[in-house]
């Protein structure tokens, strides 16, 4: 019976490297990539946007039309409205139907947080389809282009 002893000079010696260099090639190709698009992703050019005079879509025969006057008051059809008791005016002006389409009208002069407050109001009370409506064919000047609703 022999008995082998195995020295260390003996082995075969591995090497447990890994190849960086393919890594390296794609890492900088993707960071080219992401240099050139970067830029083209931002929007921050100013645009005047202009107003649809496309044909209007088929008002229901009971439209509920919101409206936020220049002042910041609520009117639900022709009738002011406080802000407080809008979920219970909506709610009375729909018999109660959540899924039917509220009209929102505001004036040029409201702003944009206010109009958003309120359609937040709507969104809390359970009404999800708002349109928003506009003068159609009205152009920035103030001169009509087509017919108004």
């Amino acid at each position: 019976m022999a008995i082998r002893i195995r020295h260390a000079d003996e082995t075969v010696l591995e090497a447990h490297e890994i190849n960086v260099t393919p890594f390296i090639d794609v890492m900088l190709v993707l960071l080219v990539i992401f240099m050139v698009t970067a830029p083209l992703t931002t929007v921050n050019v100013p645009v005047d946007l202009p107003s649809s005079t496309q044909q209007t879509a088929p008002r229901p025969d009971e439209p509920v039309f919101l409206t936020v006057k220049a002042d910041h008051n609520l009117a639900l059809g022709e009738n002011d409205v406080p802000a407080a008791q809008l979920t219970e005016a909506l709610a009375a002006a729909t018999k109660g139907n959540r899924d039917e389409r509220i009209f929102l009208r505001a004036d040029r002069t409201v702003d944009y947080g206010t109009l958003m407050d309120v359609m937040d109001h709507l969104r809390s009370a359970g009404y999800l389809k708002v349109a928003l409506v506009t003068l159609q064919g009205q152009t920035t000047q103030g001169q009509t282009t087509g017919t108004t609703p």
